[in-house]
């Protein structure tokens, strides 16, 4: 039995010796039970237009009615204006919300859920700075800076986070089964968001492929 991405943030601190784990960008009925069948914490679900992965409220419902307890459903928007996550609110049932664009601390509490907040890691960012003022963020994520928003499945220079980054982490861009082990390993982050490195295309993912992810995330936490 997992422990939800939106448990208090002295389990996040904790780190209990086990990687959680977020299985992002699903669109499909198999691709949820793939990764709940992997054993993974949680899912993500896009409503970010642009983005190939996104899906809107009424279809994230349909998928999130396919979780059983304890894995947690996640929202990943971008600039989205307030009315439009409200609405996304009252009609999918989302535990925690992650915030990929240029947003407040303040627009991202407006919301009334737990929330992670990513950092487009590229050189001159000043993580701990940029931590500092999302103060309430559950975790930050950090992921690769490309032109417009979204890692684009991108590995970005690890030695950007500096040593004793104090506030709980969550590391994407680029990840998948082949370099996740190694990450956890030199990082520690408390968790791994992955999409495109389980995938077979855009939004499509591969159940082999999360398998493997999971198996090379459990190697390493052991």
């Amino acid at each position: 039995m997992g422990v939800s991405f939106a448990a208090p943030r002295r389990i996040w601190a904790d780190h209990l010796a086990r990687t959680r784990i977020k299985i992002c960008g699903l669109t499909r009925e198999q691709d949820v039970r793939a990764a709940v069948d992997a054993g993974v914490d949680a899912v993500g679900f896009v409503f970010y237009p642009p983005s190939p992965r996104f899906v809107d409220a009424s279809r994230a419902a349909e998928l999130c009615a396919l979780l059983p307890p304890f894995v947690t459903p996640v929202g990943l928007f971008v600039n989205a204006d307030p009315a439009h996550v409200a609405a996304v609110l009252a009609e999918a049932p989302l535990q925690l919300l992650q915030f990929h664009g240029d947003e407040r601390e303040d627009d991202c509490l407006a919301a009334g859920r737990p929330y992670l907040k990513a950092a487009r890691m590229r050189p001159g960012l000043d993580l701990v700075d940029y931590a500092a003022r999302f103060p309430s963020a559950r975790a930050i994520l950090v992921d690769a800076f490309v032109d417009g928003y979204g890692g684009g499945g991108k590995v970005f220079d690890w030695s950007l986070i500096p040593q004793g980054f104090s506030r709980p982490l969550v590391l994407s861009g680029g990840l998948d089964e082949n370099n996740v082990g190694d990450a956890i390993r030199r990082l520690r982050p408390q968790a791994v968001d992955v999409s495109s490195g389980v995938e077979s295309e855009p939004g499509i993912k591969d159940a082999s492929k999360i398998q493997s992810f999971v198996a090379g995330v459990r190697n390493a936490d052991g």
